[in-house]
């Protein structure tokens, strides 16, 4: 159940990415959150129901909560035109957490692809943090990159190879993401930095003026 979760995670993150990268409306990726922030806070439910001794996997499901209240947060904010600032100090919230997620997986869960795994959305939602709860639109196009990248890096590729039965041998997957993961996102710092504005990003309520594009982060 929880692969069939993380799938669509990676589908959201996807789009998620494409709407920084200005080629998805943010309406109507709020309405994606909230499918997927809903299936995200309903999957653990179900899993610490009908597993309610078994530590392991109550451990795993807990660390779901994160990602699906940050999608619930997300499509409300989309929807509604809130300001950013509380996603962004959630995803602060959230990146500290994942390095303890990771650990758990290294060291409790026997994962260590995993592990590897929440250091990527660590870093991802330290992002976030910056782009929406400081406003440092600047990196608007380096975080659209890597949320979309991550998208099927972290969610769909390794739910579809569990769903499949290919996710083994998980110390070799945790080497080739971790040389994945520096290589492609230290390339891409380099190769987003030209056109994003500088400076803090305006707040959500002030209008965009039409034609013009529009680089304000306002969602997670």
């Amino acid at each position: 159940m929880g692969a069939v979760g993380l799938l669509y995670v990676g589908a959201v993150l996807f789009l998620n990415g494409l709407m920084l990268l200005g080629k998805v409306e943010p309406r109507a990726a709020g309405v994606f959150n909230l499918f997927v922030g809903a299936m995200q806070v309903i999957t653990p439910t179900v899993l610490i129901i009908s597993n309610p001794d078994d530590t392991a996997v109550i451990l795993g499901a807990s660390g779901i909560y994160l990602f699906g209240f940050t999608y619930l947060y997300v499509g409300i904010n989309l929807l509604g035109g809130f300001d950013t600032t509380g996603v962004g100090y959630f995803s602060l919230f959230v990146a500290v957490m994942a390095l303890g997620y990771s650990y758990a997986n290294f060291q409790i869960l026997g994962d260590p692809a995993f592990g590897v795994i929440w250091l990527y959305w660590s870093f991802l939602w330290g992002l976030f943090f910056v782009l929406l709860g400081l406003k440092r639109a600047q990196i608007t196009k380096y975080t659209g990159w890597v949320t979309a990248i991550q998208g099927w890096v972290t969610g769909a590729i390794p739910a579809f190879m569990i769903l499949t039965g290919y996710w083994r041998n998980t110390n070799l997957l945790a080497m080739i993401l971790a040389a994945f993961g520096l290589v492609v996102f230290l390339a891409l710092w380099p190769l987003t930095k030209r056109g994003e504005p500088a400076g803090k990003a305006p707040s959500s309520e002030e209008p965009t003026r039409a034609g013009e594009r529009a680089h304000r982060p306002r969602w997670t």
